[in-house]
């Protein structure tokens, strides 16, 4: 007898900013952003099984740190909001294999979201035309959800709704480091001073690794003072990524903590990897391809 096939695993890519400017502010609080968003080939993984009612496992190495938040996590709203939108009482059973740190800004949380919308409308088959509007969906559940459900290399405006497809990217690799800490986005927001830059997209696909870097190194992270006033550690992250041989560069993604070093190549970023995981064995330390669109992640 042939054994059930496994469910669905949808995958639930790190999402990273190369850069991001903080651009203005609206009247209701919310912040308005420039930034280019790729992502990397590590991720949690989310998979659906048909079932009477809609129930959520979590397990994996980060597991643990969403213990007691099951009624409160983005998949399990996600499921339930998009439910309501089909008008349907069709269940799932949902895991999430939790392998990204929580609270890391790069985009965990969300990225687990868009993956159950994806898998849950196909198990549920409301994906098509007619279906609800899952972008509409995802800026409901939160900022970073569109341009996870997106899942191509992207421009992102206004507070995460506006996504424009970027320049294909060059391929390129990443070390991301997170010293084990863990930030609260509106925190970091709060402690956020000084003015407001410019938007910084542009125009034409860079050759390489090293004309991404030239480019990003022009552009920064607006956040990236508030976060290091919040949390010391990523000033040291960034430092240890800057003096990395064969690091192009080096920054913090999101609202932190996770910080990535841009590599020309798999083995200089794996050598990387390895020195500062032997330095700093506390830290959470990942080599992993820069990846232009994340279809190459789904199994």
């Amino acid at each position: 007898m042939m054994a059930d096939p496994a469910p669905p695993s949808i995958p639930a890519p790190a999402k990273i900013n190369l850069y991001l400017h903080v651009t203005g502010k609206r009247p209701d609080g919310y912040h308005l952003l420039d930034s280019l968003i790729a992502f990397a080939g590590i991720q949690d993984r989310v998979s659906v099984a048909p079932a009477d009612g809609v129930s959520l496992t979590i397990e994996g190495p980060y597991g643990d740190d969403l213990k007691g938040t099951q009624d409160d996590n983005l998949v399990l709203k996600a499921a339930r909001r998009l439910g309501a939108a089909a008008g349907t009482e069709a269940g799932a059973d949902i895991r999430l294999d939790k392998r990204l740190p929580v609270a890391s800004g790069i985009g965990g949380g969300s990225a687990d979201a868009a993956a159950a919308l994806t898998g849950l409308s196909e198990l549920w088959g409301v994906d098509g035309a007619g279906g609800p509007d899952l972008e509409k969906l995802a800026l409901e559940l939160g900022a970073d959800v569109p341009a996870c459900l997106f899942g191509s290399a992207a421009f992102i405006g206004g507070i995460g709704e506006e996504i424009d497809r970027s320049p294909a990217l060059p391929p390129a690799w990443l070390v991301l480091v997170n010293p084990g800490a863990v930030l609260s986005t509106p925190e970091v927001f709060a402690a956020r001073e000084g003015e407001f830059s410019e938007p910084a997209r542009f125009d034409g696909a860079p050759e390489s690794a090293r004309a991404l870097a030239d480019i990003l190194a022009r552009r920064g992270n607006d956040l990236t003072a508030a976060a290091i006033s919040l949390r010391p550690a990523i000033g040291d992250v960034v430092k240890v990524l800057e003096a990395a041989d064969e690091c192009l560069l080096a920054r913090m993604s999101g609202s932190g903590a996770t910080c990535f070093g841009l590599f020309d190549d798999a083995g200089g970023a794996a050598r990387a990897a390895a020195v500062i995981s032997q330095g700093r064995p506390e830290w959470w330390v990942r080599a992993a391809p820069l990846l232009d669109e994340t279809r190459t992640l789904r199994t």
